[in-house]
């Protein structure tokens, strides 16, 4: 089992950035593949990045790709999400999440641990 605690999140202007993260207690941050999700207010929750267990590969839905940075830190088992030149469509609240399958998973069907999330505010 991990409990998955979130943190970061705020209100910024856009073109802004913000760095998320999500701290991990329990079993070994690298026992999990990693994942962010977000959930706008009267939408379903989307996959946003993942990161695998060992931190070799990385996988961005197209509408944050080269604006978005998924990293881990093992020593501080923590996982990051670095977003850039931030739109006031990114506002949602966000979620990190933990998987015991391993390739690219985006569905949340396929998580298994979750935050409680942490609000972004992108202003226009």
């Amino acid at each position: 089992q991990v409990r998955l605690v979130e943190s970061g999140g705020g209100l910024v202007q856009a073109g802004g950035s913000l760095r998320l993260s999500c701290a991990a207690s329990g079993r070994p941050f690298s026992s999990y593949d990693m994942g962010w999700f977000r959930q706008a207010p009267g939408r379903e929750r989307e996959f946003v990045a993942c990161l695998s267990w060992d931190g070799s590969s990385t996988y961005y839905t197209d509408f944050v790709k080269g604006r978005f940075t998924i990293l881990g830190d093992n020593a501080k088992n923590t996982v990051y999400l670095q977003m850039n030149s931030l739109k006031p469509e990114d506002t949602a609240v966000y979620y990190c999440a933990a998987t015991q399958r391993f390739g690219i998973q985006i569905k949340t069907s396929e998580y298994d641990y979750w935050g409680q999330g942490t609000q972004v505010t992108v202003s226009s």
